[in-house]
């Protein structure tokens, strides 16, 4: 019994993340399975890991967050198993996506994450993206891991002003004469 409950979620996050045209989190993933109380931490992780062992996850890591999308093996598992997830967890996943498609589409879409560079140096490396194509990207060398930090977390709060800013300074400013 405990591997048929295993098998439905990991079917539950397949298709959670099918029913998206954008990168889910497993913070994202894990927050509907859990507030819902269909299983427990450790199994909704559980899950992700046999579905990453089985390939059925494509995994992208920014700033030690795990970003999953469907692999060509995890689209066809869904597509032959999904009338195995019962019709009623279906439309928890619906409305769930309903009031947060907003809120989880702007955290896929705006993202930063920082490496070394050279030395002490890092580069930051800050996004914004719409559904898969890139609005802007913007990589900044800075000095300190610290500074690489404060820059991603100020980041998600001031993307649209800087975004603005540029637009604005990039079109309608006169240049020096």
């Amino acid at each position: 019994m405990e591997q048929e409950q295993l098998t439905l979620y990991k079917l539950m996050i397949l298709y959670l993340i099918e029913k998206v045209d954008f990168p889910l989190s497993n913070s994202q993933i894990s927050e509907f399975i859990l507030d819902k109380g269909y299983t427990n931490y450790f199994t909704v992780q559980r899950a992700f890991h046999e579905l990453e062992e089985e390939n059925m996850l494509r995994v992208k890591q920014i700033r030690n967050m795990s970003h999953y999308a469907l692999s060509d093996e995890g689209s066809e598992a869904i597509e032959m198993f999904e009338y195995q997830i019962p019709n009623s967890i279906k439309e928890d996943i619906a409305q769930f996506l309903k009031e947060k498609e907003y809120e989880l589409r702007k955290e896929a879409s705006v993202t930063a994450d920082f490496y070394p560079s050279k030395g002490d140096e890092y580069t930051v490396n800050l996004k914004i993206r719409e559904k898969e194509s890139p609005l802007l990207e913007i990589n900044l060398n800075v000095v300190s891991r610290d500074q690489a930090v404060y820059i991603c977390d100020h980041w998600e709060k001031k993307h649209s002003d800087i975004y603005s800013m540029l637009i604005e300074k990039l079109l309608f400013d006169e240049p020096n004469k």
